[in-house]
C-alpha cells in the first residue's frame, strides 16, 4: 500500500494574461508564478470595500500556513510556491512551513513598486 498520495501531471493556468504553472512528479508539487505581482494578485483574496469597517485579527484564529502544511504532511505531499522559479515557501517537509529569504525579498520589492 502507498505511503502516500503520487502524482504525476504538469497543468498551465492563465490568469488575466499571466501564466501559472504546475507541475506534480510523485510527492512533490511545485506552483510557479511568473511574477510577484501575479504571487500578490492571487494571495490577496477578494476585493475589499474600502468602507467596511476594519476587522479586529482573532488571537485564537488557525494559522492558514500552518494548516496548508499540516495537511501536506498528512497526504505525504511537499508543496513548493515558487515566484519568478525561486522557492518562497515550502509545505510538507517539516514541522512548519519554510520560508525563505526569496519570500522576504519579493515582499520588500513589491511593497515600494506600488503596483
Amino acid at each position: 500500500m502507498a505511503s502516500g498520495l503520487e502524482i504525476d501531471a504538469q497543468l498551465v493556468v492563465t490568469l488575466d494574461g499571466d501564466d501559472v504553472k504546475i507541475v506534480a512528479v510523485g510527492t512533490y508539487l511545485i506552483i510557479n508564478f511568473p511574477s510577484q505581482r501575479v504571487f500578490d494578485k492571487i494571495t490577496s483574496g477578494p476585493p475589499k470595500d474600502p468602507s467596511a469597517p476594519k476587522k479586529a485579527k482573532d488571537p485564537n484564529a488557525p494559522d492558514p500556513l500552518k494548516q496548508l502544511n499540516e495537511l501536506a504532511l498528512r497526504l505525504g505531499l511537499v508543496l513548493d510556491l515558487r515566484v519568478a522559479n525561486k522557492t518562497h515557501v515550502t509545505f510538507g517537509a517539516g514541522n512548519s512551513p519554510k520560508i525563505t529569504f526569496n519570500a522576504v525579498l519579493g515582499k520588500i520589492g513589491s511593497f515600494f513598486k506600488g503596483n
